[in-house]
Parts: structure tokens; sequence; C-alpha cells
């Protein structure tokens, strides 16, 4: 794959083993509000680093549209390949490598829930979802419907508001974007970490009308009452490594 060779944006190399999965990634929207370290620091784990930028810890809403999703050496399966997810975040350390940590993952696909809650210790959730693309602006609802998670719903409309960049290492939109890791915590409290891969992300300013944003609340954060930093992203191609341990 194209994407294999371009390596050198990454912070360190590709993991060792065959990648198991590849995704594409559609309509992304990065909404980013700043939180205080202390708020964040009491609903991650403890045997994971809290990640700040210039003092301040950060939570991101992140809704777009999933396509091409299939195994390696497999077809992609029709029901399974595309549908919608939206994710909440924060940022930590493990193992010295920053990476992403997910409060929830919403989706629409109860298979895909039910496989990445299972296999991956995700925290995926099922979600009623509907995107609309009206020229150009994305519409985007999203309410979680999965019992007996923490109630949740997003209602925005979205559109990219500059040309393609992609950011400048030591930048906050590079901090916020440039993840190729996540961190998990498997059922006997041991931190796994899953490798991901692609292309620099090709970023635009975004403006965004956000009717409805509950999707942080049911796990104890309050967004600020400031304008978040919006980010679009059109398309990208991702792979993704199989979950392994995390070193002591």
């Amino acid at each position: 794959m194209e994407i294999l060779r371009q390596t050198n944006h990454r912070p360190w190399p590709l993991p060792e083993g065959p990648w198991v999965m590849t995704q594409t990634w559609n309509d992304l929207l990065f909404a980013h509000w700043p939180i205080k370290p202390d708020v964040i620091r009491t609903l991650i784990p403890d045997s994971l680093q809290l990640d700040t930028f210039d003092g301040r810890a950060w939570i991101g809403v992140v809704p777009f549209h999933m396509s091409g999703i299939r195994l390696r050496w497999l077809p992609p399966v029709p029901f399974m390949s595309s549908f919608p997810e939206m994710n909440v975040r924060t940022y930590v350390v493990a193992d010295g490598k920053p990476g992403v940590y997910f409060f929830s993952l919403d989706a629409t696909n109860p298979i895909a829930v039910w496989t990445a809650r299972t296999w991956f210790r995700l925290p995926y959730f099922n979600a009623h979802i509907t995107v609309a693309n009206e020229a150009g602006r994305i519409r985007y609802t999203s309410r979680r419907t999965h019992r007996p998670a923490p109630a949740g719903e997003f209602q925005a409309v979205y559109q990219p508001v500059s040309g393609v960049f992609h950011p400048h290492q030591g930048t906050l939109d590079h901090w916020l974007t440039e993840r190729y890791r996540l961190y998990t915590i498997g059922r006997n409290k041991q931190v796994y970490h899953g490798e991901i891969h692609h292309a620099p992300w090709p970023l635009q300013q975004a403006e965004a009308e956000i009717s409805v944003n509950t999707m942080a609340q049911g796990f104890g954060i309050e967004l600020p009452a400031v304008k978040p930093i919006l980010h679009f992203a059109k398309k990208i191609e991702t792979v993704i490594w199989p979950l392994r341990q995390a070193k002591a």
C-alpha cells in the first residue's frame, strides 16, 4: 500500500508484524476544548500519564464517516464496510509514546460495536447517527442508544473554510491530530496499545454550528463555554495493527 511508504512524518517506526485492518475516514471534524488537567486526571486510569500542551489537557469530539473497512486479505463485507462513527477522546502517554484515550466511540453498526468491545477492549456504544453532505456542508446528528451507557447527543453542521495544510511539529494543531497509537485497559487492568498509520493529516480550518453536544457530560466532563478549535479533513486512508500489551 502506498501509505506504508510514507513514514517520515511518524514519531516512531512502523510496528513489526502485519497490519490487520484498513479503514477510510471521511468528512471528519476535530472539535477540541481545553480542560484543566486535574479534571481529566481523575477520569483516566492511573497507569496512563495525562498528556498536556502548554499546561492544558484537551477533550476532542470527533464525528466522521468510515468506508472501505475490511480485514487484511479479505474483501469488504457490504453491511460492515461503511458506517458513521464519532468519538470523545483525550490524550495520554505510556511507554514514553503519546496516544489517544477514548471515553467513547459511538457507531451505528451493532456487529462492529460488539466486535470492537470484545476484541479491541474499546468503549464502543450503539448509536443512531445520520450524516448528510449539503453542498459541502456536513450535517451530522448522533444520539447514543446503548444501554446502560451514559446518554450522549450531538447535532452540528460543519464545513472547511481554508485550503489544505499540514501542521508543523510543535504546534497545537499538530499535537491534537498527529497521533499514531491508542491506549485502552484490559480486563486484567493491564495497558494495551493499538498502532495506526496514515499519511500526514490533510487538515483544513473549519467552522461549525454545534447546536447540541452532550457527548462528554455522561463521563463527568463539562466542556468550557469557549469556542472549540476546529479542523476538517475530507478523507484519509488508515491501516491498523492488533492490540498489544504495553511494556511494564
